[in-house]
């Protein structure tokens, strides 16, 4: 198992992907094979899932005020 990765910002580019759910089938197969042998990217894999799952577990989802969105679509209108 490898020690040291020599892609990890593009691994890590790779990863964040996958867990959006915004990767190519080449991308999964990919980080697949690399995670198999790059212990670097297996957890740096864990550490990105763990805090997505952190984060989505805090947001609090809260709705504009009906005024806010008119008011932001009326602006956008006048810029068309």
């Amino acid at each position: 198992m490898k020690e040291h990765c020599d892609h990890q910002v593009d691994c890590l580019k790779m990863i964040q992907l996958i867990l959006d759910g915004e990767a190519t089938d080449q991308q999964l197969a990919r980080l697949k094979d690399n995670l198999v042998s790059c212990q670097p990217c297996i957890q740096m894999y864990h550490l990105e899932q763990e805090v997505k799952e952190l984060l989505t577990k805090r947001m609090e989802k809260k709705c504009c005020p009906e005024q806010l969105v008119a008011t932001i679509k009326s602006k956008i209108l006048t810029f068309s």
